[in-house]
């Protein structure tokens, strides 16, 4: 085996690495421009508090357990001091140090974790109330929730509902 093919061989591998480098940043690169493209909106739209076309959507989630998949996105609020000591939806006295909620549609006692996008934390929480569907958000959080997911100071907060165990209908 001479010298040249050696630096041939050498060369290919080489190239070849190059190549697989090249493609990696691309695919990074893409990666990233997607993912910009998402967060660069600079008002709401409705298309982005529908779920992924593999998930259903909040109304399906009532019928079956889908524990896991993301059933919603949109505006979190929170509730506290006013209402402690009030009847919640399902008769149960409100307690703004627990980690509860309120959901238009969700069977009563349904765990979901919620998701805060600005923060990326979450928490599961126990749905136990109602929020009026015309209302403009999804859930409404107990105070110990809200300040568990860094939303308490701010009031309002994009977030994303998963379905962590569905309640009694």
């Amino acid at each position: 085996m001479g010298a040249r093919d050696r630096g041939s061989r050498s060369m290919s591998w080489a190239a070849a690495r190059l190549s697989r480098c090249v493609a990696l940043i691309a695919l990074l690169a893409a990666a990233l421009a997607w993912q910009g493209s998402a967060h660069a909106t600079s008002a709401p739209r409705q298309e982005a508090s529908r779920p992924p076309a593999d998930c259903p959507t909040a109304a399906a989630a009532r019928h079956r357990q889908l524990a896991g998949c993301v059933i919603e996105s949109g505006v979190a609020s929170w509730y506290g001091e006013a209402q402690h000591g009030l009847r919640t939806a399902n008769g149960e006295t409100f307690n703004m140090h627990l980690l509860t909620a309120a959901h238009p549609t969700l069977p009563m006692n349904t765990l979901v974790r919620v998701i805060c996008v600005a923060t990326g934390r979450s928490v599961v929480v126990r749905i136990n109330d109602r929020l009026p569907p015309d209302s403009g958000r999804i859930i409404d959080l107990s105070e110990k929730a809200a300040a568990l997911l860094g939303i308490k100071r701010r009031g309002l907060a994009k977030v994303r509902l998963v379905l962590v165990e569905k309640g009694a209908a």
